[in-house]
């Protein structure tokens, strides 16, 4: 998976560039190590005028070979923000396996029934 991590208004430090990619590793594993996935961090502080401090915002941008994933979320630390979308991220991707596993078997049951009304009929 290529990480792309882009950053507005803050500066991009070893440590949270380590700290993304630590913890979307857990969503690398979930789209089965593709090396042709592109995930797309954007990592923000929306304003500094608030009255309880910095609002961060972090987004992420998946692009997969049959899934578009896109999660944001907007809390008063980074950290936490990331951590928000990680699992949001991961919540996505396994409903829409989910999902998925569930059409391929409708429709091998629907097959299924087809071929016995098929083989009752004579």
């Amino acid at each position: 998976m290529n990480i792309k991590i882009k950053t507005t208004n803050i500066t991009l430090t070893p440590n949270i560039s380590d700290y993304v990619e630590k913890r979307l590793a857990s969503l690398e594993k979930l789209l089965q190590n593709d090396p042709s996935t592109l995930c797309n961090v954007e990592l923000a502080r929306t304003t500094s005028h608030h009255q309880h401090g910095d609002i961060f915002r972090a987004e992420i941008h998946i692009i997969a070979k049959d899934q578009d994933i896109y999660v944001d979320s907007e809390k008063s630390d980074l950290y936490s923000a990331i951590d928000i979308v990680r699992d949001e991220a991961t919540h996505k991707i396994k409903s829409f396996k989910k999902k998925r596993q569930s059409l391929i078997r409708r429709g091998g049951a629907q097959i299924k029934n087809i071929i016995k009304g098929f083989w009752s009929k004579k």
